[in-house]
């Protein structure tokens, strides 16, 4: 049966997407950014709360996947951080000049990890050839990419992710960006073992007092006063839809 990983930004949206049957869940920061490494504070109430498998996220910025020196020692102090505190898997992704996988470095973060296994995250999405980066990520020893198909959603990408899926002799090829409810049975029926989803709803800030005129954000016209968390009801409703498909095939 294809499995269902959540993305979740915060202790609140993964214990919900636990609750609501979800199988593994991605554990991130600042999703504005796309995704960045969680606090220790939240990496060690994940350890306590939670049962299914957490993989953090390990990205230090946002922006793209070429990291300066400086930036990838973070990294790998980050990986052997998670690494000791027993987390079963990492996320992590990390390019070249040439957009090519930085298969040095790469390397390095494989052998911190131990046991980890190991998703490379939508870097794969901005890299030079995909066709290239499987076979390196397969040489690795990565256990899985997270992929849209090169494309803004997965969806749209749907056919290089049919492919890839096809040709992978080593990692899982999980489908990510714009999964939803909506188009679940569309990568279902694609084969993919795995997809990746936010599973979100828009939730409102419970202060009543609102400063007018005041933002955190460089972008004044950012919404402060409301943020995205995981919708339970959606993540099983999306498992129902897994294990449904699951049984017709059967």
């Amino acid at each position: 049966m294809t499995k269902l990983e959540i993305c979740c930004y915060g202790i609140d949206c993964a214990l919900a997407a636990e609750q609501a049957g979800a199988d593994r869940v991605e554990l991130c920061s600042a999703p504005r950014e796309g995704g960045l490494t969680p606090s220790p504070g939240v990496l060690e109430a994940a350890q306590r709360q939670l049962s299914i498998p957490v993989h953090p996220i390990v990205r230090p910025r946002g922006g793209d996947f070429c990291y300066t020196a400086h930036e990838f020692e973070v990294m790998k102090s980050d990986v052997a951080f998670i690494r000791d505190m027993g987390f079963p898997g990492v996320v992590i992704g990390m390019l070249d000049e040439d957009a090519h996988v930085d298969v040095t470095r790469m390397q390095q973060i494989m052998a911190l990890c131990g046991d980890m296994a190991v998703t490379f995250h939508r870097a794969f999405d901005l890299c030079h050839s995909p066709n290239r980066a499987l076979q390196i990520l397969t040489d690795l020893g990565v256990r899985r990419i997270l992929t849209s198909g090169q494309q803004q959603n997965a969806e749209a990408g749907i056919a290089l992710l049919r492919e890839l899926n096809e040709q992978s002799t080593g990692p899982i090829i999980m489908a990510g960006a714009g999964v939803r409810l909506s188009n679940l049975q569309k990568f279902i029926e694609s084969g993919l073992q795995e997809v990746h989803s936010s599973a979100s709803r828009l939730i409102a800030s419970p202060m009543r007092y609102r400063k007018a005129g005041v933002s955190m954000c460089g972008e004044p016209e950012t919404d402060e006063f409301s943020r995205y968390c995981v919708d339970g009801d959606v993540v099983e409703a999306m498992k129902t839809m897994m294990e449904m498909s699951a049984v017709r095939v059967a």
